[in-house]
């Protein structure tokens, strides 16, 4: 049996308040042994704490800086239309694992890997990102699940160095924080549940690289 026997992955939209429902909906009825975070630390205490970075304070951090201002500013503008914060169904996962006594790991590359990884993407899709940011206010946001899948294709086509750095290296994080979370579960018990919640975009990723793997017991 591989790991994906032992794992319930939630994919998200980080910014559908319908998203903060199925969190939670799914973290009552599974009552699993432990809830994964696609969080680092950092991350979590900001969105618990409504932390955001100011413009002044991105430029005194320089590249790294700027860029997580723009990506944030991008949650947020997207967040008004949808009518949830970024992250609310991260707060929501992790507040009520805690309030139920559900140990909570986070799974999720430190953020600023992340980044520093970002600033070294081809010229090209930095100039074409830059010109759809400022181009967003301009634009229609009708954005559903259903049509999730062909937003994702596209930006994997425009963008293929972005969406290595920002899916597929950290789906491999993350499944293998996720098998070693099953790992010391099944030392202590043989039927063992863990409630994965990421972005939609990393939900089949993660499975595929799950199935691929058997613990062992």
């Amino acid at each position: 049996m591989s790991y994906l026997r032992y794992v319930r992955v939630v994919g998200t939209v980080h910014v559908l308040p319908e998203s903060v429902e199925e969190v939670r909906d799914v973290i009552l009825g599974e009552n699993p042994d432990a809830v994964a975070i696609e969080l680092d630390y950092g991350r979590l205490v900001a969105l618990l704490h409504r932390e955001e970075l100011r413009l002044t304070q991105a430029l005194r951090l320089g590249k790294i800086g700027i860029l997580s201002y723009i990506l944030q500013e991008v949650e947020k503008f997207l967040g008004k239309d949808f009518g949830a914060l970024p992250g609310e169904e991260m707060i929501e996962a992790y507040e009520l694992a805690t309030s139920l006594g559900i140990p909570v790991y986070l799974i999720d590359q430190p953020v600023q890997v992340t980044l520093k990884k970002l600033l070294s993407a081809p010229r090209l899709e930095k100039l074409r990102g830059i010109a759809e940011v400022l181009a967003l206010p301009l634009l229609s946001r009708e954005v559903e699940i259903e049509s999730y899948t062909a937003l994702e294709q596209e930006f994997k086509r425009k963008y293929p160095y972005f969406y290595k750095v920002l899916v597929e290296e950290r789906n491999k994080v993350m499944a293998k924080n996720i098998m070693m979370i099953v790992d010391s579960l099944l030392l202590r018990k043989r039927k063992v549940k863990v409630v994965a919640v990421v972005g939609l975009g990393h939900k089949k990723g993660i499975e595929r690289l799950l199935s691929r793997y058997t613990p062992k017991r």
